[in-house]
């Protein structure tokens, strides 16, 4: 794709003036006629951006997902509650930050102006200790912003700046990719921050609230992830680290209008069906083996988690070649990680944040009081004078109890909102998972990017290399953007426009320095 700086009408759509537009190859508007097929193999974020890109173009797309719902790790299920209630439940709070603009373009296909979102008014974060940050009244756009957070901070104050090891942190204004994993793979995110003289309160309230949201110990995660999570939302971007959750459960709000979008495209969506295979046949096609008849198709996006894309890759004996089958193989996941939600018989105080972020708390990581924003939970709770709350522990001990974990998790709810030692559990329930891709130290160089040695095989997720500032969810999204785009490039029709925050820093004199640390 060919990138450009952001066109003057970027503000005007919303969009960080500086944000960054990238275009695709140029081609034809779409397949007239005869077009080829394609398998979309997993109904995740990453899975349902191909299968969209590819079927707006005319691409026949066969999405093809092991679970009986769309959504990934954003998935949601029916259950009912003991109170004979029914509820939706998923894997928990997401924060769509408005930075996600693949992501965020997506979901505008079948809600133009998003309002199946809301915002919530700030991120704040509570240390045990008793210190606390927020970024509510902080400015949006760098530079401002630091110097914003450092004059309101009670973590982090001009004192604290005034110690930091300057030539040591001037990598932070200037985050760009590759050349970040080519400096800062090799060390972790806690010896970077050591590096800079980072305070220690500020690091264990702010960094490493951040860190953990990749579901990885601060020890553990590289140290390039941590720059880069830094750009896109602090330094890097005017858009802020406020953000915007849904207003109902992920499937009603997200998911099943996505699905009559794909279908009214002609997209055939097969829920409930496991791929096992891919395999080349003859003419150049290949064979997708699954519990049912095989499908026959020209192209292959493998949009899958890591376990996932092991086991089709390592049953898949004919695809790809040594080095890189490895590579798949050699990739793991992060540690398991806690959502307990909890209906509760009676409300959590009035001024209780819809999310706050938790730190120093025995690896509880976050609360969130659904029934604040999300209208499924607020109308079981208005019916019932309950409240419905979530706890999240990431990056939790492999050994540990899942039920010890739980009741840990509780008796740190009852320290930091003790209105909730006296009440009721009408019912919990709890995910416990070890899935999310992990980005260790030294582990950029064998993850896979999105073309694969096979020429109609890509691969998209939050796993895989895109060559671009994006994390997360937008890392998910813009990669199953960039696989159907490199289908779509070869075929010679043109993809999907993408954005993505500066690919450098802001400031061409912090640039500059930064440039001039990192020659010495």
């Amino acid at each position: 794709m060919r990138a450009r700086r952001s066109r003057p009408d970027a503000g005007r759509h919303g969009r960080d003036r500086r944000a960054e537009v990238l275009l695709p190859e140029p081609g034809r508007e779409r397949f007239t006629g005869d077009a080829p097929s394609a398998a979309v193999i997993g109904g995740g974020i990453a899975g349902l951006a191909a299968a969209t890109a590819l079927a707006e173009r005319g691409v026949r797309v066969t999405l093809y997902e092991q679970g009986e719902t769309l959504g990934g790790r954003l998935a949601g299920w029916p259950v009912r509650l003991a109170d004979g209630s029914g509820v939706t439940m998923s894997r928990g709070f997401h924060a769509f930050f408005r930075q996600y603009y693949n992501l965020r373009g997506l979901l505008r296909r079948t809600d133009p102006r998003l309002t199946a979102f809301t915002p919530l008014p700030d991120y704040p974060l509570l240390h045990r200790s008793g210190m606390s940050d927020g970024f509510a009244r902080v400015p949006r756009t760098p530079p401002w912003n630091a110097l914003g957070f450092v004059a309101l901070s009670p973590s982090f104050g001009w004192r604290d700046l005034a110690v930091m090891n300057p030539r040591e942190a001037l990598p932070l204004l200037d985050v760009r990719v590759p050349e970040v994993y080519e400096r800062f793979d090799g060390i972790s995110a806690e010896d970077f921050l050591h590096r800079i003289d980072f305070p220690e309160a500020a690091r264990h309230l702010a960094f490493e609230v951040f860190s953990r949201s990749f579901f990885a110990d601060p020890r553990e995660l590289s140290a390039a992830e941590l720059l880069l999570m830094f750009h896109i939302y602090f330094l890097g971007s005017s858009e802020g680290l406020l953000f915007d959750v849904p207003r109902e459960p992920f499937p009603q709000a997200l998911w099943e209008p996505l699905r009559g979008y794909l279908r009214g495209l002609g997209t055939q969506v097969r829920t409930g069906t496991p791929v096992h295979r891919v395999r080349p046949v003859a003419g150049g096609d290949l064979c997708v083996e699954t519990d049912g008849p095989a499908g026959r198709h020209q192209a292959v996006v493998l949009a899958l988690d890591t376990r996932g894309l092991r086991h089709v890759v390592g049953a898949s004996g004919q695809l790809g070649e040594a080095s890189w089958r490895a590579d798949i193989a050699a990739l793991r996941t992060a540690p398991p990680f806690l959502v307990s939600r909890l209906w509760l018989d009676r409300p959590v105080r009035k001024d209780r944040a819809g999310f706050l972020g938790t730190s120093g708390f025995d690896g509880l990581d976050n609360i969130s009081v659904l029934d604040r924003w999300e209208g499924e939970s607020a109308r079981w709770a208005a019916r019932t004078g309950g409240s419905v709350v979530e706890l999240h522990a990431y990056a939790v001990d492999g050994g540990a109890e899942p039920e010890e974990v739980r009741r840990r998790m509780l008796g740190r709810l009852h320290e930091v909102y003790p209105e909730t030692v006296d009440a009721g559990v009408v019912d919990a329930r709890h995910e416990w998972r070890a899935d999310c891709p992990v980005f260790p130290v030294g582990g950029y160089r064998r993850r896979p990017a999105v073309r694969t040695p096979h020429p109609r095989v890509m691969l998209a997720g939050d796993l895989v290399r895109t060559g671009l500032p994006v994390a997360l969810m937008e890392r998910a999204a813009t990669s199953g953007f960039l696989a159907a785009n490199a289908l779509l490039a070869d075929w010679g029709i043109r993809g999907q426009v993408l954005w993505t925050v500066p690919r450098s820093g802001r400031s061409r004199v912090l640039r500059a320095l930064a440039g001039r640390a990192a020659r010495r």
